[in-house]
């Protein structure tokens, strides 16, 4: 199949030294993880979900927290794998020519393909952390507690309430997290973004901030972008299918 604009992103991606990659969650559905939304969305699908993600419901509402906890149990049944994108991403990394991957995902894809060093600007899910003092343990510890009977598993060193260590609405984003993932944009020679509407700041000031200082933006999307105005080229399709393209060795 071909794809319009891959040839120019091509040549863009592959004379790039300095790239910086900026993923949002269209890169992660071709594993089975729904957007949030999307027409498909999981806010579109279940709009009660995404007040699960207030963090000020999240403290208050002893119910809604139980009823995110089973949710949690159930979703870890299900096993998800990164995909053709993921590992295309892992092979630039290889090749020494990602200088930095920026992710808004939470769900830990990207170090389960191998990278060795990821900037998540919204936190992981994989790990689960306390309101209270901070403690920070493996989500997988916490669902076991729910397996066996404890409906809202409460932190062990302080007794404070457990969330997944994710950014949700109503919290900060971590200062240093997202100056470093600005930072990178204004050191790339291209920045390349895939599976974002780039709708949210501020990680999406990173494609204006990589134009200025005078790199090349490279769009990959199944759908129009906030940023599209930024682009040196643009690809619409299917990431699992563009990416490894796009991210072959050069010839």
């Amino acid at each position: 199949m071909e794809f319009e604009g891959l040839d120019t992103a091509l040549a863009i991606v592959g004379s790039a030294q300095r790239l910086v990659v900026l993923t949002g969650a269209g890169i992660s559905t071709e594993s089975g993880i729904p957007d949030f939304r999307g027409p498909q969305g999981v806010w579109t699908q279940n709009p009660g979900l995404e007040k699960a993600s207030n963090i000020h419901s999240y403290r208050t509402d002893d119910e809604l927290r139980q009823r995110v906890w089973q949710r949690r149990l159930q979703l870890s049944t299900i096993e998800v794998r990164p995909n053709r994108g993921h590992e295309a991403l892992v092979g630039l990394e290889r090749q020494g020519r990602l200088h930095a991957l920026v992710t808004q995902n939470i769900d830990g894809l990207h170090s389960a393909a191998g990278h060795e060093e990821v900037i998540e600007v919204h936190g992981n899910n994989t790990w689960a952390s306390c309101l209270g003092c901070g403690e920070r343990r493996p989500m997988a510890d916490y669902l076991d507690r729910v397996r066996e009977g404890d409906p809202d598993p409460r932190c062990e060193e302080c007794g404070g309430i457990v969330k997944g260590d994710v950014v949700m609405f109503g919290e900060a984003l971590v200062p240093h997290v997202i100056e470093a993932a600005l930072r990178a944009a204004e050191e790339c020679d291209v920045l390349l973004a895939v599976g974002t509407t780039l709708s949210v700041s501020p990680v999406n000031g990173m494609v204006p901030r990589a134009r200025h200082a005078g790199a090349s933006i490279v769009i990959v999307n199944g759908e129009p972008t906030d940023m599209d105005r930024f682009a040196t080229a643009m690809v619409r399709g299917p990431i699992g299918e563009i990416l490894p393209i796009l991210c072959a060795p050069p010839a």
